[in-house]
């Protein structure tokens, strides 16, 4: 009988042929991007240090290790106190006040009319979503919060993997619950209401996902959120568009009277009540959840 060939033959004493340095990255990176499309990319919390964490919260390491005897424990009750107290960053209530009050007083003729007011209207989202977008996208706060949710998703099965979604709901809630309030402040301001079958947390829901996606997107692209259209004219970014799509599309005149001067004087005269009437000031800063 013929000796089996070591090269190129087959069982135990086959050779594997030698590669190169090329066709060793491209095999190595395609198998596992291939295993992560499959399975997703996981996001953890190894990084976080718990010597460091014990060095720096100045308790002593028998009291460390005696309430958690292992990291695995101390970081999913972490991860429950990051979902139960961080809460997605602030929009529109922060920065609704002033711009309501300069957009109004720039043009006050325009409060005459359902069409001048819807305008007004307009403007006020326009302005507000750009401030909005500078305030959540330059936040240490979204990026930890968009993290949290992306480890939440990549924990296994299990009773933790159901608090930490539970918890991020409820922060999601109240998020939406603060932007529904501002709308609703709005559309009181200037007799405006939500065209059925919407609502202000349909509206709110929406609203967030324009904003919550260009802030991701502006993640990789760093100009999507302010590249310029042209209509009419009129230049507007595409995040101004998407936002005013949503107040065009979902809010109309409740009131189609015509203003009088006496009326508009009065709204002006109480610009100074509309911070109290947005929420700001108040802090919406869930209560943290005792660890038990």
């Amino acid at each position: 009988m013929e000796p089996e060939s070591r090269i190129g033959g087959v069982g135990p004493s086959r050779r594997r042929p030698r590669l190169s340095d090329e066709e060793t990255a491209r095999r190595m990176l395609r198998t596992a991007a291939d295993a992560l499309a499959r399975d997703g990319l996981k996001v953890s919390l190894e990084h976080v240090r718990l010597e460091d964490v014990i060095r720096e919260s100045g308790v002593s390491r028998s009291s460390a290790y005696r309430r958690w005897p292992h990291k695995d424990l101390f970081l999913g009750d972490l991860l429950l106190e990051l979902a139960g107290d961080l809460a997605p960053p602030a929009t529109g209530d922060r920065t609704a006040p002033s711009v309501v009050r300069s957009v109004l007083l720039e043009q006050p003729s325009r409060l005459r009319t359902p069409v001048g007011r819807s305008a007004a209207l307009h403007d006020i989202v326009r302005a507000a979503v750009e401030r909005d977008f500078a305030l959540i996208h330059d936040s240490p706060q979204w990026r930890t919060y968009l993290a949290l949710t992306v480890t939440a998703v990549s924990l296994p099965s299990g009773e933790l993997k159901e608090q930490v979604r539970q918890a991020l709901a409820t922060s999601e809630a109240r998020f939406v619950e603060r932007i529904a309030a501002t709308f609703r402040a709005l559309c009181g301001l200037l007799g405006m209401r939500p065209r059925p079958p919407a609502d202000y947390p349909a509206i709110a829901q929406i609203s967030n996902a324009v904003m919550r996606g260009f802030v991701t997107k502006s993640l990789a692209d760093p100009d999507v959120a302010t590249q310029r259209v042209t209509a009419d004219g009129e230049s507007t970014s595409v995040l101004e568009l998407g936002a005013i799509a949503v107040v065009i599309t979902y809010i109309e005149p409740e009131d189609t009277t015509d203003w009088d001067d006496a009326r508009i004087a009065d709204l002006l005269a109480g610009l100074d009540a509309v911070e109290d009437e947005f929420g700001t000031g108040r802090s919406d800063r869930p209560q943290r959840r005792p660890i038990s």
